[in-house]
């Protein structure tokens, strides 16, 4: 049993009785991401693949730039949690530290007031170059290919997945996490750490498509994100801005494209009211 999977008694009620029996659960703990010493977030999470969560979160946060800029990342178990120190190299340190003065602005909590708005809708890259082409199919295959990657999902029924689609290779890397948010900062973190840059093919993932999806696919350079789930209306006008297509819905071979379809190859489409 891995530190992200749990083994619980439940009483399970089915057509054929009831009975007392065990199911693995995913693990869930608190991740605090600490810079310098003094803690930037704390996010709940599956305790795995956490020096991908670090670089990962590090980059599409917009911390660091590039790994280069990171000197060091330790995990501490401290018990009730993780405490993941990361330790950045001088300039990009002092970047940071003015970064963080200016959140906390004249309250001091680092997450309230205009800054934090203004960061939560930061300018999204943009990706509108990237020339990519994929078909239909392999839309359709993404998923399916992502969904054989899902260990933990198939163990437990409870987490998202994230990974990235090269057409003609498959699934380069996927991560997975209870959070979906922190399933695709792992998958960047395991790009960046295998050298593989996401404007290769597309991020798939399992979850619905907040605007913190496009702007964290975008992150990682990925000029197509292709969704189980619905996206918000905020995350459509985003990818639209970004240049980013935008597949959701995908259900089997159907699916819809919301953003910029000139890079998915199908027949003609109908205009239906």
């Amino acid at each position: 049993m891995t530190a992200a999977l749990d083994k619980v008694l439940r009483t399970a009620q089915r057509l054929s009785g009831t009975r007392v029996s065990a199911r693995v659960i995913p693990e869930e703990a608190a991740i605090a991401l600490s810079y310098g010493g003094t803690t930037h977030a704390v996010m709940m999470a599956t305790p795995a693949d956490l020096e991908d969560f670090a670089l990962g979160f590090s980059l599409t946060e917009g911390i660091v730039s590039s790994p280069d800029e990171i000197e060091a990342i330790s995990v501490e178990n401290l018990g009730a949690g993780f405490d993941v120190q990361i330790r950045l190299r001088d300039a990009a340190n002092q970047r940071f530290e003015q970064r963080r003065r200016r959140l906390a602005g004249p309250v001091g909590c680092g997450l309230c007031g205009i800054e934090s708005i203004e960061e939560a809708m930061r300018e999204v890259r943009s990706v509108a170059e990237n020339a990519l082409r994929l078909t239909a199919g392999d839309v359709v295959r993404s998923v399916q290919l992502l969904s054989e990657r899902q260990k933990l999902h198939k163990e437990t029924g409870a987490v998202h997945a994230a990974g990235l689609y090269i057409a003609g290779k498959g699934i380069a890397a996927a991560r997975e996490d209870v959070g979906r948010h922190n399933a695709l900062d792992k998958l960047a973190g395991a790009l960046s750490k295998a050298g593989i840059s996401g404007s290769e093919g597309a991020v798939a993932i399992t979850s619905r498509v907040s605007v913190e999806m496009v702007q964290k696919a975008a992150s990682v350079g990925a000029p197509i994100l292709i969704a189980v789930s619905a996206p918000t209306a905020l995350a459509v006008r985003t990818a639209e801005q970004s240049g980013m297509t935008l597949v959701a819905l995908v259900r089997g071979d159907e699916f819809d494209i919301f953003t910029h379809p000139e890079r998915i190859e199908i027949g003609a489409a109908k205009h239906v009211a």
